[in-house]
């Protein structure tokens, strides 16, 4: 018998914060069971039942400051605004990368430059009219110089 009567009281322990229910009625005419207070702006009247030691039947003032959830609108706004910062972000990335793959291609090319104006051959160009004409030492040191200002800038 003294097992029957803890589970009893257990049991009445547990459905005592089940009691603490508001009720009203709705702008629609619908009757509302709630744990939670009616809107603020339900008028007294409506309201048919809160629980024992509420004194105001107003919103808790937690609850009238609690900020209200973004409309879909908000959202909307959000979501192009990181879409469009996303992309942004993407294009200075494969700008990133295109510069850096230029500035790669300029250095080989630099290297390769050097590699032949410091060997000794005898270097043919082009002129104005077509023909084929030797580069001169003095021009290969010219030369030189700019492909090593070039690389300076690689290294």
């Amino acid at each position: 018998m003294n097992r029957y009567s803890l589970l009893l009281l257990a049991a009445v322990a547990v459905s005592a914060p089940a009691l603490a229910q508001y009720s009203w009625i709705d702008d629609h005419g619908t009757r509302v069971f709630s744990d939670r207070p009616p809107p603020p702006g339900t008028p007294p009247a409506r309201i048919l039942k809160t629980p024992r030691g509420v004194a105001s039947t107003e919103a808790t003032p937690a609850e009238a400051t609690r900020p209200t959830a973004p409309t879909l609108a908000d959202r909307d706004a959000d979501f192009r605004k990181r879409a469009a910062e996303r992309e942004a972000d993407e294009r200075k990335v494969a700008q990133d990368a295109q510069r850096k793959a230029d500035n790669d291609a300029q250095c080989a090319a630099a290297r390769r430059s050097e590699i032949v104006l410091t060997s000794g051959v005898r270097i043919a160009d082009m002129d104005d009219k077509g023909e084929r004409v030797f580069v001169t030492d003095e021009e290969k040191a010219r030369r030189l110089v700019q492909v090593r200002r070039v690389l300076a800038g690689c290294r």
